[in-house]
């Protein structure tokens, strides 16, 4: 087979985009915290001196919002002036609205419960149409492509000799990147790695890429692919303004980073700040888990799961599974197995999930799946041997 290369890449949590997400995701925490119940759809923008919290909530309790977000910038690091942002001294703008009532009659009752089911799972409906993916392979042990693996492990690793003070002129905002060479379906070695990160102004460029070389790229990077591999630290020569002073932000523009690294199709709903009846949420967890089980269970090398709803409507549209023929059974069958073993309605999602009681903000920054590190329930693979159970009769 044919030798290729794949590139992936992540950001830091202190990227305007993730600082967006972060604050979302963080407001929709609170909420879920004194009322299990509401609907949230949160989003946020951020530039040079402000933030702007906008969106559709329905609630009956209070969160101070501005102070939410002021906490979600200030942990990130951006609590002083000398990165050009500042938590403390911000402006926090908030435009919230009540969830659409057309909207919550769907949400709040399914289009088959109206129709006399009275199944529990069936109370709720999808809180809009569309479709989500869900995706693993077997290149890593959390059964996530190796590019964006890589390129999260760099990133997180940026964050933490930054906060622990191994490289204290590091500012919050990065980037990172990382491809691979594959021969066929095997990674090969990592061709080429760069890393963009935010630094005080008085550190050379030759001390930055000797530090990050030796105290971020080599304790992620296997020495096993370090095979003349190419290395890109802040590439332009000079990265001192960053974060909303140097771009602005948005939560949801970050969607590849917060899933496969484009290895995998995606559905192009966007995650944070949005509570688990929307699908674009709930049923992206929900296709990676069922994925995640599939290549557990060595029924396949790689696998993606397709989920569409209707809004309004509990049941899915469809759902398809393609292993890329790499299954040990047909799609068709494999299909048909996650038909009987998995139950992907918004409420039995919810549920079997526990998204209720989910915290939403670790997410925001390197990644919603793989992420076994937060014990989140869909990378559990809990589902193996029910699956082996209804392919064998």
């Amino acid at each position: 087979m044919a030798r290729y290369l794949f590139t992936s890449e992540s950001v830091t949590e202190g990227h305007p985009d993730k600082i967006c997400d972060q604050i979302s995701d963080a407001v929709l925490d609170a909420i879920l915290k004194e009322d299990k119940n509401a609907h949230v759809a949160c989003e946020t923008t951020a530039t040079t001196g402000m933030i702007h919290v906008m969106g559709e909530i329905s609630t009956d309790c209070y969160v101070d919002i501005p102070a939410v977000a002021r906490k979600v910038i200030n942990d990130i690091g951006y609590d002083n002036q000398e990165c050009g942002f500042n938590g403390n001294t911000c402006a926090v703008l908030t435009s919230i609205d009540a969830q659409s009532a057309d909207i919550a009659m769907g949400v709040n009752e399914s289009y088959e419960h109206k129709d006399g089911e009275n199944d529990d799972n069936s109370l709720i409906g999808a809180g809009d149409q569309g479709m989500m993916f869900g995706y693993a392979c077997d290149e890593t042990a959390e059964l996530m492509p190796l590019p964006i693996s890589l390129a999260h492990k760099l990133s997180q690793r940026l964050t933490e000799v930054r906060k622990d003070g191994t490289l204290p002129y590091l500012r919050p905002d990065g980037k990172t990147q990382v491809t691979i060479e594959y021969d066929g379906d095997k990674a090969i070695r990592v061709d080429t790695v760069v890393v963009s990160t935010q630094h005080d102004d008085y550190v050379s460029l030759n001390k930055i890429r000797k530090d990050i070389t030796e105290y971020v790229i080599k304790p992620v990077i296997p020495e096993t692919l370090f095979v003349n591999t190419k290395i890109f630290v802040n590439p332009t020569g000079r990265f001192v303004i960053g974060g909303p002073v140097g771009d602005a932000g948005l939560t949801g523009r970050k969607i590849i980073v917060d899933t496969y690294g484009g290895f995998s199709r995606h559905g192009g709903g966007a995650f944070s700040g949005k509570d688990p009846t929307k699908v674009d949420r709930s049923a992206a967890y929900y296709a990676r888990y069922i994925a995640k089980n599939i290549v557990a269970a060595q029924l396949a090398k790689k696998c993606e799961v397709q989920l569409a709803y209707a809004i309004g409507v509990a049941k899915p549209v469809s759902v398809m599974v393609d292993t890329f023929g790499t299954g040990v059974y047909s799609d068709e069958k494999l299909s048909d197995a996650v038909k009987k073993v998995f139950d992907p309605r918004p409420q039995s999602i919810i549920k079997e999930l526990d998204l209720k009681n989910t915290t939403y903000l670790p997410l925001a920054a390197y990644g919603h799946m793989g992420r076994e590190d937060l014990g989140v329930k869909w990378e559990i693979t809990d589902k193996i041997d029910e699956l082996k159970a209804v392919l064998e009769n």
